[in-house]
């Protein structure tokens, strides 16, 4: 085992190594799928990736409130 001034080298070693993994590998699928979510219902402020979605969510959920402008000429 490294002990002493061996063993914080190593450490830093590490550390760069990992960080320079994170750094290639970009965005996560976390942060993507969030930035996909581009539609917000009004109403419950549930996040939908596409209008179609959307759509379908609005009427489903809130049938009796006025659909949103954005939503009256989407085909669902």
């Amino acid at each position: 085992m490294a002990r002493g001034q061996q063993k914080i080298q190593s450490q830093q070693k590490n550390a760069k190594k990992a960080a320079e993994k994170k750094k290639q590998q970009g965005a996560d699928q976390k942060t993507a799928a969030k930035a996909a979510l581009v539609h917000t219902c009004p109403v419950c402020r549930t996040q939908m990736p596409d209008p179609k979605t959307f759509k379908q969510h609005f009427e489903s959920k809130h049938p009796k409130s006025p659909l949103p402008p954005e939503l009256v000429d989407v085909q669902a």
